[in-house]
């Protein structure tokens, strides 16, 4: 414990495991404690890291819990030469997580302006934001229906997302509306699927509206958030201004928010 103790810079808390699922040999999840102390919004994400040197690596993670959760869970992916995600995805309960005391980011509620739709665009754990999105009060507020759009290469890769949509509709706090306005969307590129493609093709020939029965995005009633690896922000970002939306900020509240931090 000394030697933890040792390891851990200022402005850094040490928490607690309580719990780690895996779900694929790439994916898996984990929650720590969370200190009375933080706080946060719901979408931001935070600098996390392990007591395993003398210097220890910090990568950005999403907090896929909402704001009031008493825990903070993460959402991350497997990486055999990843500095930090090599030697995270063998934490067990009870191992320390380092986890910096300021969390940022802009996919929150706060950097869009009110509108009618809310489109979060994910591919992979870039659901992670979104998971604590759709888990607050506040989205279904503000929104009148919210479309979660989560892309991966292979079906048992979505497991997250089901296992996310049941709990979230089932919660006290927000299932009763969840099951009136969220909307799952999910889709497969690598493998058959009821619903296959890239997000980004899928906008671009408009099918996910036929498929939703909504209008195509317009800035007067619809918004977006987008998250991902850096071709698909990249290209949904173009494919949303295309279509007239403008990206936003915390400082200056738009139609569509993008988020450019990752993990390695």
């Amino acid at each position: 414990m000394n030697e933890i103790k040792s390891n851990i810079p200022a402005g850094v808390y040490a928490e607690k495991v309580t719990s780690v699922t895996h779900y694929t040999k790439s994916l898996f999840k984990f929650r720590i404690t969370r200190p009375s102390s933080f706080r946060f919004r719901s979408g931001e994400f935070v600098m996390i890291g392990l007591p395993n040197s003398e210097k220890p690596i910090f990568r950005a993670y999403s907090i896929a819990s909402p704001s009031w959760d008493e825990e903070i869970e993460f959402y991350s992916i497997k990486v055999e030469g990843g500095p930090l995600t090599k030697h995270l995805q063998k934490i067990s309960i009870g191992d320390i997580v380092l986890m910096r005391q300021k969390s940022t980011g802009t996919l929150v509620n706060d950097a869009l302006l009110p509108g009618k739709r809310l489109y979060l665009f994910s591919t992979g754990t870039g659901i992670a934001p979104f998971a604590s999105l759709i888990q607050d009060p506040e989205t279904y507020e503000k929104f009148d229906q919210i479309i979660l759009c989560h892309t991966c290469r292979e079906v048992s890769e979505l497991k997250y997302s089901f296992e996310l949509i049941k709990k979230v509709k089932s919660d006290p706090l927000v299932g009763y509306f969840a099951k009136k306005n969220l909307i799952h969307y999910p889709t497969v590129t690598q493998e058959n699927y009821i619903k296959m493609g890239r997000i980004t093709t899928l906008l671009e020939s408009r099918e996910i509206f036929k498929d939703l029965g909504f209008p195509i995005m317009n800035p007067e009633t619809d918004r977006g958030m987008i998250c991902g690896s850096m071709s698909m922000l990249n290209d949904t970002k173009s494919l949303l201004e295309g279509l007239g939306l403008d990206e936003g900020s915390n400082s200056r509240p738009s139609t569509f928010v993008v988020e450019r931090a990752f993990v390695s």
